[in-house]
């Protein structure tokens, strides 16, 4: 190293350094009067981001704090249940690292190489699981696919190298996987996400995941009891409450994911489910769709198109009377101007290497084994994706695989990209292809008219 590279290493770590203190000392300040408090650390967030989307987001959440009581006892909560070392290290890693720094790092990859880098992206690390989940994307799988340590090393400090320093792991089953917790305790600058059933937390886990601090698990459910348990094997449901409750002793950052279907939208939005999870400790929540792919697809569990019109209303009436966020992947498109997979936000990289569009797009043109992660950032399948972004003016339409269809189709054409597993094509033509053709249509005719008076509301 020169010493002009050498001086200015040192410089930059001895102001992240500075700069980590003094996320930690006002979150420690925060803790004991919040309410007064809160408006100090958005101005020093404020400051300290170069992203004017950044400060805006700031100012929302402070504006939200004061006019909204269930956002106010939310935010609150935080300094009240999670434990002060985790918060601190998830707080500094999320503003200063995710979202401060590295942000100022993938516009300059933009301006200079003209790449675009995501915020963040989906690894499976392996694919082995514990469950067998009807309609799991994993289904398909082949159960001995294990990414390598030095592989699953490679990626994250590639990604770092671009300014990515959020990342969501998935599987399979995470926690199956034997280096999980030892790879995030190397990459501790990075903030993780893990989508996990749950059922492999034991005490010495939950210990761990506390000590790290840098890892939130997102506990799946269905449901009560009956639901979780007719999907995911009986007595899931009652292993995932204690480990909900083990979590939430030790003051762990934990949420949960909810696959939405036909027999559950109501229950799952139901103000006595959602209480419920509140009172387990759960800090947040992301709503999935169910989406016919994977082990056994059936459409007959995907929401009618007035059950998905009643959750885009239900969910933003939520998120303003709970003390409990929720995303809606589906229906959030207004937020992330559409889709938000194909690079442009995030991508998926399976277990066997293949690098796909989004966790349920099960097609690719690369490997991440036989190239570095800025190649495959800027793959032919990626641009497509990107350049056809928005894929409807209707932001309540935004998923090329359910809303519209015929996008992943031309895609997968122009780029010659092939399907990760068996089955995975059968969203493009036969039997499942032509019913996704009519559901997104059925969709279409209930959204648009929302999506319209919206847009005069505005």
């Amino acid at each position: 190293m020169s010493e002009e590279k050498a001086s200015k290493f040192n410089f930059d770590s001895a102001k992240r350094y500075m700069q980590e203190k003094a996320i930690v000392q006002a979150m420690n300040y925060l803790e004991g009067d919040p309410e007064n408090n809160i408006p100090k650390i958005v101005k020093m967030f404020q400051k300290l981001t170069p992203v004017p989307l950044h400060r805006e987001f700031a100012g929302n959440i402070q504006g939200f704090y004061e006019d909204y009581p269930a956002i106010r006892t939310y935010i609150n909560s935080i300094f009240t249940e999670i434990d002060r070392d985790v918060r601190n290290k998830m707080v500094t890693n999320f503003l200063l690292n995710s979202l401060a720094l590295s942000s100022a790092r993938r516009q300059q990859v933009q301006d200079e190489e003209g790449i675009h880098v995501p915020y963040t992206f989906l690894i499976d690390p392996t694919s082995a699981c514990n469950l067998k989940c009807t309609g799991c994307w994993a289904g398909e799988y082949t159960k001995h696919d294990q990414m390598e340590p030095e592989l699953f090393d490679r990626i994250l400090t590639e990604a770092k190298e671009l300014g990515i320093y959020a990342v969501v792991i998935s599987g399979g089953e995470p926690f199956v996987y034997p280096y999980l917790l030892d790879m995030i305790e190397k990459h501790n600058d990075m903030v993780f996400m893990i989508y996990t059933n749950g059922t492999r937390i034991d005490d010495e886990v939950a210990d761990r995941l506390k000590a790290l601090g840098n890892v939130s698990p997102t506990i799946s459910l269905e449901g009560w009891e009956e639901e979780t348990d007719a999907r995911r094997g009986k007595g899931t449901f009652q292993k995932v409450i204690a480990v909900m409750n083990r979590l939430k002793q030790r003051g762990v950052f934990f949420g949960t994911s909810l696959t939405i279907t036909r027999n559950n939208v109501d229950k799952l939005m139901s103000d006595e489910f959602l209480d419920f999870l509140i009172d387990q400790g759960v800090k947040y929540v992301w709503s999935f769709h169910y989406v016919p792919i994977g082990r056994q697809p059936d459409t007959d569990l995907m929401i009618l198109p007035e059950q998905r019109a009643y959750l885009s209303e239900r969910v933003n009436y939520l998120r303003f009377n709970k003390p409990l966020p929720i995303m809606d992947f589906w229906n959030d498109g207004a937020y992330t101007e559409g889709c938000i997979a194909g690079g442009k936000c995030f991508f998926h990289i399976n277990a066997r290497g293949d690098v796909e569009p989004c966790a349920f797009a099960h097609f690719s043109v690369d490997n991440i084994r036989e190239k570095s992660f800025k190649e495959v950032i800027s793959s032919p399948l990626f641009t497509a994706y990107q350049k056809g972004q928005p894929f409807s003016d209707n932001m309540l339409c935004p998923c090329p695989i359910i809303d519209q269809p015929e996008a992943l189709r031309r895609i997968v054409k122009e780029t010659g990209a092939h399907p990760t597993h068996e089955g995975a094509d059968s969203v493009l033509t036969g039997e499942l292809a032509s019913f996704l053709d009519q559901r997104s249509a059925d969709w279409k005719a209930a959204a648009d008219p929302i999506w319209a008076s919206r847009q005069k509301a505005q």
